[in-house]
């Protein structure tokens, strides 16, 4: 029993690092190889080394072609694609406040029209 005890912090230091660094760390692997099983023609994405490109040619999932600029085209591996590149929507703008009319006479002195 006392064998058991002296390897139970290991054990919980190993549980730990599992849940906490493991399986996130594979979880992201998992979904990277599905994002590259999924380009297509058309998709906009950013390799590895930071360069914003557009996908022109998948070839067996060994090679893309990819347009960096007009009439400029690479050929990369699917590896050095670091992430898909999406523009965030525009965001909705909040309506105009209103202003209030209900102003005590010094107030309304002191405040900036616009």
């Amino acid at each position: 029993m006392e064998a058991f005890g002296t390897f139970l912090p290991l054990i919980l230091i190993f549980a730990v690092f599992y849940f906490l660094l493991i399986r996130p760390q594979q979880r992201k692997v998992k979904q990277h190889k599905e994002m590259l099983s999924n380009l297509k023609r058309g998709d906009k994405i950013i390799t590895s080394g930071g360069i914003i490109c557009t996908i022109n040619k998948v070839s067996d999932n060994r090679e893309l072609t990819v347009e960096v600029s007009d009439n400029v085209e690479i050929k990369i591996a699917p590896g050095m694609v670091a992430d898909l590149y999406s523009i965030p929507e525009v965001q909705k703008k909040a309506p105009p406040k209103k202003e209030d009319n209900n102003k005590s006479g010094l107030s309304s002195l002191f405040s900036r029209k616009k």
